[in-house]
């Protein structure tokens, strides 16, 4: 099959070395002549090019820039494509670029693959990426069937894991998920950075191990993602983040109260409640 991935970062660059592995014909497109130069170089893709037209001949392409930038790549593209190829996306927010995109592109198919890294760039790009990590497909009332079960089967050959819901419930789940773990995570890095004393800072920094490390993680990551995020998924966002407040405001209130016993039955009630999320 001949793949066509516009946007040759982390994901982008992932899809192309996984896709290629498995026998395709991968074709890249980016902004930056760099970038096309190093996906080749890397073996990310066969070919490579700044100019949309490399794609005229693919069979389905994976639109992997920036949110902001999907609607506007898809009505540039379009001009270069068959009639039947098939479009899909990797943006995190599903929504507003299904709204978006679907009235300009009959063989359209909304994805999310959740799965990345804290790096970004062409070289960030890493063979199984996506391997037992959810891949989320959501096509609508008026998506072709025949265009969804290439792209399931496509994303299967991955070894992720497909799911599939509507558009509004994805973001609704990923602001949980996904965009609140990341406002959480910056809030826990500033907030320590706001260590007044030099010296107690030095050593945050220098004590600073696994649990800091896996807690952190996702708040230094790329920031614009993490604005795009927000920006197209306010508000379940800013749902997710007031309910998460108002448990911290109690918990503030049990260790001010000295209700130990009421704290230790939150943890008691978090432990298991986190199995739920990541049952063996």
């Amino acid at each position: 099959m001949n793949i066509g991935i516009v946007g040759l970062g982390l994901i982008g660059g992932s899809l192309g070395l996984d896709l290629r592995g498995l026998g395709h014909q991968v074709l890249g497109v980016s902004r930056q002549d760099y970038t096309c130069q190093q996906a080749i170089k890397r073996g990310v893709v066969d070919d490579a090019s700044v100019n949309l037209t490399l794609l005229a001949a693919a069979d389905i392409i994976f639109i992997c820039t920036p949110i902001a930038a999907i609607a506007s790549t898809v009505q540039q593209l379009i001009p270069h494509l068959a009639p039947d190829a098939i479009i899909t996306d990797v943006g995190s927010v599903k929504t507003p670029v299904v709204e978006a995109v679907a009235p300009l592109w009959d063989n359209f198919v909304g994805g999310h693959p959740v799965a990345g890294t804290e790096r970004n760039g062409i070289n960030a790009a890493v063979s199984g990426l996506f391997k037992n990590n959810p891949y989320v497909l959501t096509p609508i009332d008026s998506t072709p069937l025949a265009a969804v079960k290439v792209v399931e089967e496509l994303v299967h050959s991955l070894a992720a894991t497909v799911y599939f819901c509507r558009p509004t419930d994805h973001d609704r789940a990923v602001a949980w998920i996904s965009h609140l773990p990341v406002l959480v995570s910056a809030s826990l890095i500033d907030a320590c950075m706001g260590e007044t004393d030099p010296v107690v800072l030095e050593l945050v920094q220098q004590l600073a191990s696994s649990g800091f490390r896996d807690t952190s993680r996702v708040g230094g990551g790329n920031p614009e993602l993490g604005v795009m995020m927000a920006q197209y998924n306010r508000e379940f966002l800013v749902r997710s983040l007031q309910s998460c407040r108002d448990s911290l405001d109690q918990l503030i209130e049990l260790v001010e109260q000295e209700d130990w016993q009421g704290l230790a039955q939150r943890f008691q009630d978090t432990q298991s409640q986190r199995s739920q999320f990541f049952p063996k």
